[in-house]
């Protein structure tokens, strides 16, 4: 094995394959503006379908592509509430009924906080 390594290659140094016979892909530069100002160009290929925001390498910021084109606008399903989902479930009607029914409850001691429902006459000595 040692006689067939070459003289000063070591690992990770230069590639010995030349280019000559290799045909690139077609390319093209596109560029693109941030709102701060900064201009700068990335190679893609001609077959690309070409973005109309990329993130500006110097400040990080959308830019936008100096062709024109302009980012789709995404739907946006608005978010649903916890009043929206309870909706789905029962009627107005229904939860009217029920929360007459939970505050009778309530009201009468049998439901919520034990602290809520003591008694409010006089401790006696002994509890004192």
């Amino acid at each position: 094995m040692a006689e067939r390594t070459l003289r000063g290659a070591r690992l990770g140094g230069q590639s010995f394959e030349d280019e000559r016979g290799i045909e690139f892909a077609a390319r093209q530069q596109v560029g693109y503006r941030c709102p701060q100002g900064h201009e700068f160009e990335i190679t893609m290929s001609d077959e690309a379908e070409v973005p109309a925001v990329w993130e500006c390498p110097r400040c990080g910021a959308e830019a936008l592509n100096t062709s024109g084109a302009q980012p789709e606008a995404k739907v946006e399903k608005p978010a649903r509430t916890h009043w929206d989902m309870l909706l789905e479930r029962r009627s107005e009607k229904e939860l009217e009924d029920i929360l007459k029914e939970r505050l009778e409850l309530l009201r009468g001691g049998e439901i919520g906080p034990a602290h809520l429902h003591r008694k409010t006459g006089k401790r006696s000595k002994a509890t004192a």
